[in-house]
């Protein structure tokens, strides 16, 4: 006599190693972009937009190269997008100060050595001149409002005092990026590259001073 036995198996499916068994929520997904956004603008400071690519930009932000695509569309879209961060750091921390006080923190040593976390626009400026329309058009807002708040310090309530002091920070800005990229242009440890800023900071403190001195003084009531 011959008996027939089944065994029934339940197989438990496992996912693979490596492979989270759950799907990223939304709000981490947009932590994640930011994450990227933040890593991307960094490295494009220190090296340019042509000095990195997309698979190193990502593993130095801890995720996959395949994983980029699931938030932009292109590189020229997260350069464009990072652009606009490094920007609004700028602007953010030069909220509060002072034209003099600008110029003494950006003509600096400090600022010239730390690339990665200096102003996108001495870093990246030249790059982005060469870039599509949208990554320069970050750039002209990011300006504009690097110029608004500078020019918010100043105590200038009538619209010729208002265009005075725009064409100063506008000048005071240029004099003060160009100073940096001439700088980072020399070798690190070359004489040239403090002395410019140290002559270009002189320079630029001077003609703030000077430009303050032409200020009419204010009138009293008697006048």
């Amino acid at each position: 006599m011959s008996i027939d036995i089944y065994v029934c198996l339940t197989v438990e499916r496992r996912p693979k190693e490596g492979r989270l068994d759950m799907r990223v929520t939304k709000a981490q997904a947009e932590q994640n972009r930011a994450h990227i956004v933040a890593t991307a603008s960094r490295l494009f400071r220190e090296r340019g937009y042509d000095g990195v690519g997309v698979a190193e930009l990502m593993a130095a932000a801890g995720f996959t190269h395949g994983g980029f695509y699931k938030h932009f569309r292109s590189k020229a879209d997260l350069m464009a997008e990072a652009s606009a961060s490094g920007l609004s750091q700028t602007v953010a921390r030069t909220e509060g100060m002072a034209a003099a006080e600008f110029v003494e923190h950006y003509v600096s040593r400090e600022h010239r050595d730390g690339r990665d976390d200096g102003c996108t626009i001495a870093a990246l400026g030249g790059d982005a001149a060469r870039q599509p329309a949208d990554i320069r058009t970050e750039f002209a807002a990011g300006i504009e409002n690097l110029v608004a708040v500078l020019q918010a310090q100043s105590d200038t309530p009538g619209d010729a005092d208002q265009r005075a002091a725009r064409t100063m920070v506008i000048d005071m800005l240029a004099h003060s990026v160009g100073a940096i990229m001439l700088s980072r242009a020399c070798p690190d440890g070359s004489p040239l590259a403090d002395e410019i800023l140290d002559v270009c900071r002189k320079e630029i403190l001077a003609s703030l001073a000077h430009g303050n001195s032409d200020q009419p003084a204010a009138r009293s009531p008697e006048a």
